[in-house]
């Protein structure tokens, strides 16, 4: 078994957490996995894998050395692409990370469009909140909300998401609307600890004044958080793209708009440059016009003064 072969053997076996069942994602026979997967440990002298009866885990060495493989099997996948036409012609897994909510309301649609589109393709999603090295983890494409660090990155941007406090109509009937920061200090408040918004909240354009509030209800998910403010238990403070249908239709409303801090700017970063394959290429084409159109990513000036 050659290098490039073991690497995808070492691929297969901890994606699957199984020899048997990485042994049928490569069409091979099993002893054969686990000699490759023995032979490459003893050449390395480092213990890659921990064994049970019933599956098998990676070591801290193994989650490093995961991240290499990935990156030298898609550079190696890229040359060959360019040389067999895939720089035209979409072809492999397109691997994209986005935040859980943003993924969940956006990234997840697009890349159901995007495959019915290019029938060879296939996609994995990774949704999660916080920042994914792509290089080392082997993505193609990520979402990014917020500003960019420098970086060897390409970036395209494809809209901005607004900080919101908002509650329902019943609440504020109930309640009163605050109409200054120090209003906000006495009403009953839902913090999500996602969004790392829990006691203080910044406002102004450059985040010069905040209040500290008193979250009766904290939660870990943002969308707990939008559901107990539509009951009109109290307010909570998300992302506008969060909201947006709530907001256009009345289920909620949101308050102190005009002390908001600027909008973040969503960007979609890859590698690869405007020499970026086709797989990349076609789907940054279709996911920028699709978020460019939405309304709430892209609100027109007439509708509400953006940055």
């Amino acid at each position: 078994m050659d290098r490039l072969q073991t690497l995808e053997v070492f691929v297969a076996v901890a994606d699957t957490e199984s020899f048997a069942a990485g042994s049928r994602a490569l069409g091979m026979s099993a002893p054969s996995v686990t000699r490759g997967i023995n032979a490459l440990e003893a050449r390395l002298g480092a213990r890659l894998f921990t064994r049970t009866t019933r599956r098998v885990r990676l070591t801290e060495i193994g989650e490093r050395y995961l991240a290499d493989a990935r990156r030298i099997l898609a550079e190696l996948q890229a040359a060959e692409d360019g040389v067999s036409g895939a720089a035209t012609r979409p072809t492999g897994v397109l691997r994209v990370t986005c935040p859980t909510e943003f993924g969940r309301i956006h990234v997840m649609p697009l890349l159901m469009e995007y495959l019915e589109h290019y029938p060879e393709m296939r996609a994995e999603v990774v949704m999660v909140d916080r920042v994914v090295n792509m290089i080392e983890e082997g993505f193609d494409i990520a979402v990014r909300i917020g500003s960019l660090p420098s970086s060897g990155l390409s970036a395209l941007r494809v809209g901005s998401v607004r900080r919101v406090v908002c509650g329902s109509p019943a609440y504020f009937a109930r309640e009163g609307i605050p109409t200054s920061l120090e209003a906000l200090t006495t009403q009953r408040v839902i913090a999500s600890s996602t969004l790392n918004n829990g006691k203080e909240w910044r406002f102004g354009r450059e985040g010069e004044h905040s209040v500290r509030v008193s979250p009766r209800l904290t939660m870990s998910s943002i969308a707990a958080c939008i559901e107990a403010a539509h009951s009109g238990w109290g307010i909570t403070r998300v992302l506008s793209y969060q909201v947006g249908e709530d907001l256009a239709e009345g289920r909620l409303q949101a308050v102190l708009e005009e002390l908001e801090p600027l909008p973040l700017p969503i960007h979609l970063l890859h590698s690869e440059g405007r020499g970026a394959v086709a797989k990349v290429r076609t789907f940054l084409d279709l996911a920028a016009d699709r978020l460019r159109a939405d309304p709430v990513l892209n609100p027109t000036p007439s509708a509400r003064l953006t940055d």
